[in-house]
């Protein structure tokens, strides 16, 4: 058996209903579609992912011991488990248009959205389960303490819906927190309509101090006087949408 392995945040899940229900998450066309699956560990989701006859699936696993373990147990998918880090791999090579699915590593499960943020353009769907209070965060609106850069960044090319939590119990080991299971899926906007560079750039510097109004936030960036002077520079990042902080980057995108 695989031993979890703390400083790769690994809490294996163990109750195959919760499995299965995260697998049935997917939306699927119909179609065969590309699915590939970060860190799969001991295989619980796989199980499931390889019956399905819609899905083509790629394994990506960075742990050699979970990899020696999947290929023993999976041998049809031998050519298809990938050893190596999610966060480095060369994703083009491996389909144009996939679907995302996994439990992800609390460690590091911020780090794979802004992963997925970058290949955008291919990735279409994604379910995962992580830590509860990073579900939260990536789900919620405007207006909350909650709301942050990852919030608005996502949002702004996913549709994002919070399906379930999962108890501490259902892991190997128990993480000392609650989980839940969310899905994004990729909304139609082929563009935000403006430098989307700047746009990440004005969400983060604008979150980095959230406290203060988004006049003094934003300083570093040099705005023009008539920024400055906008009335919607009185309130603080939580409190402007989505669509707001697009509007916001097209006028300072004038500007410069």
């Amino acid at each position: 058996m695989v031993r979890p392995k703390k400083f790769l945040g690994q809490h294996f899940l163990k109750d195959q209903n919760i499995a299965s229900k995260i697998v049935e998450a997917l939306r699927l066309t119909g179609e065969p579609q590309q699915v590939i699956e970060i860190g799969p560990g001991t295989g619980v989701l796989t199980q499931f992912l390889a019956s399905n006859q819609q899905i083509d699936l790629k394994l990506i696993e960075i742990d050699r011991e979970s990899v020696v373990y999947l290929k023993e147990h999976y041998p049809k998918l031998q050519t298809n488990i990938i050893e190596g880090d999610f966060l480095e791999l060369d994703l083009s090579v491996l389909a144009s248009e996939y679907l995302i699915i996994g439990n992800f590593p609390y460690n590091i499960s911020s780090q794979i959205f802004f992963r997925i943020l970058e290949e955008r353009t291919r990735v279409k769907q994604v379910v995962c389960m992580l830590q509860k209070e990073v579900a939260d965060r990536i789900a919620e609106k405007e207006g909350s303490k909650t709301y942050g850069i990852l919030s608005v960044l996502l949002q702004a090319y996913y549709d994002i819906e919070y399906l379930f939590k999962v108890p501490p119990g259902v892991f190997h080991p128990p993480p000392k927190v609650m989980s839940a299971v969310i899905r994004l899926t990729r909304n139609n906007r082929t563009t935000l309509g403006c430098n989307e560079e700047l746009f990440q750039r004005v969400v983060k510097q604008s979150f980095q101090n959230r406290r203060k109004t988004l006049r003094n936030a934003l300083k570093p960036l040099n705005l023009d006087a008539s920024i400055v002077a906008l009335p919607l520079l009185d309130k603080r990042a939580e409190q402007l949408s989505v669509e707001q902080f697009i509007d916001l980057t097209k006028l300072i995108e004038a500007k410069q």
